[in-house]
């Protein structure tokens, strides 16, 4: 039997593709939008119309598996509010640095692509906006971050009611399951949806987008870099009484295999070890590593801002402050929500540009390179969850 091909390779070589028979198709725009970019809208509808689904069950789900934090109380409290500070870092050290290499990102000069930004609300109606005043309409609209409130209220509910809930759990998590599914047949077809949206945005753009993905992959990357070594070292430095040389030797080997394996799961066994090895209690690192694989994606936060600020220039829009700052919620809600799901990132990065109003379209620019963003997303994220088993270990040491 032949090896099938990785999906993240698929997706490149699909992109590949895309970007030759866009040049190849240059004279012949119309052609490209008229005829191959139909089947990547009908692509981008699917993914669309999973996210909801996805971010409603899998947030309640993941709340409802915390009952064990009543447990862990103190050890709980302390993991998620420093998984939840480091996420709301990493995305505004994203936004600060696609702000910076905004100057060399492209405006993409096509009919189709040209947006006009909704003018945005003030901070006060953000913030009032969070919370749904209805059951129904969060859903139809898909506004995220509504949503993201409405499956944590109803997740902390159920473990309130206690075992009456008990069939609930269950549905809950079966439809969790099912949809799950369901993300992964609709990312098998990413690889045509790819080719036919990066087709006719080469064809009407000529080689103008190219040179643009070398430039939002090394923002990227060199936030990644900054966060690594500025919220970790003094992270560790600070609460967790480690040098910070000692504590990135430690990590040396997990880091490694995320970026070859770009899975946070994958790697739970080797970060295991490695804190063990540098004193991290072992209790603790047995609770802190799996919520964090779950839960904790500073790299993939970094990755939002980057690439929310890269769309938006591409389409022309200037993000507001409002706008920027409803980034950073949606991301860091985001990120507990759509742990786990294969191709996480660019499901993120749907809720977040639909949160301020971006085209979804956007995303087919950066989901050709998603694998070579992931690599290195997948490093920071498995970091962030050993500097924070490093820092509960001493904080509760500590305490006792």
């Amino acid at each position: 039997m032949k090896k099938k091909l990785p999906l993240a390779i698929q997706i490149f070589i699909a992109l590949v593709l895309g970007i030759i028979a866009g040049l190849l198709l240059q004279g012949h725009a119309d052609f490209a939008e008229n005829y191959i970019k139909p089947f990547g809208t009908i692509f981008l509808n699917l993914v669309k119309f999973i996210v909801v689904p996805i971010v409603l069950f899998s947030i309640m789900s993941g709340v409802i598996s915390m009952q064990d934090i009543r447990k862990v109380g103190s050890i709980g409290i302390k993991t998620i509010i420093y998984y939840l500070c480091t996420t709301a870092v990493a995305i505004v050290i994203g936004l600060v640095g696609g702000n910076v290499f905004k100057g060399f990102f492209p405006v993409l000069q096509t009919s189709e692509l040209t947006y006009e930004a909704s003018s945005s609300a003030p901070i006060m109606d953000t913030i009032i906006n969070i919370f749904p005043s209805n059951f129904i309409m969060p859903l139809s609209e898909a506004t995220m971050l509504q949503v993201i409130v409405m499956a944590i209220l109803i997740g902390f509910a159920i473990i309130l009611v206690g075992d009456e809930a008990a069939p609930a759990v269950k549905g809950i998590n079966s439809f969790n399951a099912v949809f799950m599914k369901c993300m992964e047949m609709i990312l098998k077809l990413s690889p045509i949806g790819v080719f036919c949206l990066i087709c006719p945005v080469v064809a009407t753009n000529g080689s103008a987008v190219l040179g643009s993905l070398a430039m939002v992959l090394l923002a990227a990357y060199i936030c990644y870099f900054l966060h690594m070594v500025i919220v970790y070292s003094i992270a560790v430095r600070t609460m967790g009484g480690m040098s910070p040389v000692k504590f990135f030797k430690g990590q040396l080997p997990a880091m490694i295999f995320a970026f070859s394996s770009a899975s946070s799961v994958g790697t739970l066994p080797i970060n295991m070890k490695g804190c063990e090895k540098m004193g991290a209690d072992k209790e603790i690192t047995s609770f802190v590593l799996p919520l964090g694989a779950t839960i904790n994606m500073d790299g993939t936060a970094i990755y939002q801002g980057v690439c929310a600020i890269f769309i938006a220039s591409c389409y022309g829009v200037q993000l507001t402050f409002p706008q920027m700052i409803t980034i950073v919620l949606t991301a860091t809600l985001a990120s507990i929500g759509t742990a786990g799901v294969p191709g996480a990132g660019m499901v993120m990065l749907a809720m977040v540009l639909t949160s301020v109003g971006l085209p979804v379209d956007g995303i087919a620019l950066v989901a050709g390179i998603d694998r070579i963003f992931d690599m290195g997303r997948t490093v920071v994220n498995i970091t962030g969850d050993a500097s924070c088993s490093l820092v509960v270990s001493n904080l509760e040491k500590k305490k006792g």
